[in-house]
């Protein structure tokens, strides 16, 4: 990766975990009172999120020949099958239950909340678990990883 695009990634990572922190979304109390109906500050963010990421994938490409730090512009094939709804489910569940999301915890963690680690120890495991489980399924139905996150059929 050249020097400018590892830039623009740190620079985003630190806006995206300014924001988490100023919208208070490193608290894992107030996303839980977020998921309970309870307080619906959080709606705000997600949904102004939301928006500006819609905006930016819908304009970028149409504005711009090619992005900044690439040749060309990807496309993402979404898939909607049984494994993409029970990773959904898992997800929920545990953002449920403990109130952590992924980008949240590495942002509150920077902020000193220490206990998050632990959370993220999980997340951590859980990738590594399913790492595992993908590479045993793959290699029984003989596919090759295309090195993107994809499998090859």
């Amino acid at each position: 990766m050249k020097p400018a695009s590892l830039l623009a990634v740190l620079t985003g990572g630190v806006l995206f975990g300014f924001g988490l922190a100023l919208s208070t979304m490193i608290q894992p109390e107030i996303v839980l009172g977020f998921l309970r109906f309870q307080d619906f500050g959080l709606l705000l963010v997600l949904g102004g999120a939301a928006s500006v990421a819609m905006v930016a994938y819908q304009l970028a490409p149409r504005l711009m020949r090619r992005p900044l730090f690439a040749e060309a512009f990807g496309a993402h094939a979404s898939e909607l099958n049984r494994d993409t709804l029970a990773g959904a489910a898992i997800f929920g569940i545990g953002w449920g239950l403990c109130g952590v999301c992924p980008g949240p915890a590495i942002a509150g963690v920077g902020a000193g909340n220490w206990p998050l680690v632990l959370a993220l120890a999980g997340i951590a495991g859980g990738a590594y678990v399913h790492g595992r489980l993908a590479s045993r399924q793959l290699s029984r139905r003989g596919g090759t990883e295309t090195g993107r996150g994809e499998a090859a059929v």
